[in-house]
């Protein structure tokens, strides 16, 4: 393990990894507590179309990508309040995004061969560039989660009562779907579009089983996310396989053996 560390591009991994978890830290907790995992899915596989129209029209694949999510984010909530199902809205605007995608990449020559490292990611690959991006989103999402904290969680806990305490729930929603959608496109680089939803999810299931606070359980997500991106990363070094399988299968299995030891203790304890 030593000897990995020794080299530049799996130090930029883990501290990567680190601000990572941070950010799904906190607004992976609203997601999860707010039932909307299934709409940052849907985000995060519509913004292939992103991706492909960067690709076509020679700007920053990520850049689309963030363009693409935001976008869908955005137009689901539009949808959602003009009697259109949320579900209904989310299919549609998740296929039309990966349709969008891989029209693009096919008609742009030579790109479908770097099309697999946008849907699988590869944490080993992000650069100082990433870092930096990455460092300014933490701060952005921290600052906003440091000023509105409690209505922030009022409103992921009940938006209904929310809005009859007068709080600017319209304003922070907002702001909450473009937080999540640029949190999903600067975690592309480690696990891809395919599992990113992973890290707005599993780690923050994870702490719910110990924690009953929305502080906590933001807390415990970001200690449980870096130690499976750490084993993921570890992993996938040392084997060579693709790094964002590798944690997202070490956040599942992590999971797992929570609950496996929440059950004993509860059955000790009956």
């Amino acid at each position: 393990m030593a000897n990995i560390i020794a080299f530049e591009f799996f130090r930029n991994a883990l501290l990567g990894g680190l601000l990572v978890s941070i950010l799904c830290a906190m607004v992976g907790t609203y997601v999860v507590t707010r039932r909307m995992v299934i709409v940052g899915g849907g985000m995060a596989h519509a913004s292939l179309g992103g991706v492909g129209l960067g690709a076509y029209l020679g700007f920053s694949p990520l850049l689309g990508a963030a363009l693409f999510a935001v976008f869908s984010g955005y137009s689901i909530d539009f949808l959602s309040r003009r009697n259109v199902r949320e579900d209904a809205a989310i299919a549609m605007l998740w296929t039309l995004g990966m349709s969008l995608g891989i029209l693009f990449a096919y008609l742009t020559p030579g790109f479908m061969t770097d099309l697999p490292s946008y849907l699988f990611g590869n944490i080993l690959f992000i650069t100082r560039e990433d870092l930096w991006l990455l460092l300014l989103l933490v701060v952005a999402v921290g600052l906003f989660f440091g000023l509105l904290l409690m209505p922030i969680v009022t409103i992921a806990y009940d938006r209904d009562f929310a809005v009859t305490q007068g709080l600017p729930v319209r304003w922070i929603e907002a702001l909450m779907i473009l937080f999540m959608a640029l949190t999903l496109v600067v975690s592309l680089r480690m696990v891809g579009i395919v599992l990113v939803i992973s890290l707005l999810s599993v780690p923050q299931q994870t702490a719910a089983i110990f924690c009953r606070t929305f502080r906590s359980m933001m807390l415990c997500a970001g200690l449980f996310a870096f130690f499976g991106i750490v084993c993921g990363l570890w992993g996938a070094a040392l084997q060579d396989l693709p790094g964002g399988a590798c944690i997202t299968i070490c956040m599942i299995l992590q999971y797992g053996l929570c609950r496996f030891i929440k059950a004993i203790k509860t059955r000790k304890i009956s």
